[in-house]
């Protein structure tokens, strides 16, 4: 069975730098969204590598992003 780690409060960018120091050991991707209703939706995928690349880009532009409209931030 696959050991499940938290990754709370850690960027798409931070997970996925991890991941690209340890590229020979991926087999697959597993993913959880939290979404604005609080359900959580998970899967995994085997997606090939420039989309996945495509996708934690956006979502670490997205991130910073929100923290740009954070007045407080």
């Amino acid at each position: 069975m696959a050991k499940v780690e938290s990754l709370h409060g850690t960027t798409p960018a931070e997970i996925f730098q991890s991941g690209l120091e340890n590229i020979g050991e991926i087999q697959a991707v597993a993913l959880s969204v939290l979404w604005k209703d609080g359900s959580v939706t998970a899967g995994w995928s085997n997606v090939d590598m420039a989309s996945l690349a495509l996708m934690v880009l956006m979502l670490d532009q997205r991130q910073r992003d929100d923290l740009d409209l954070d007045p407080e931030g």
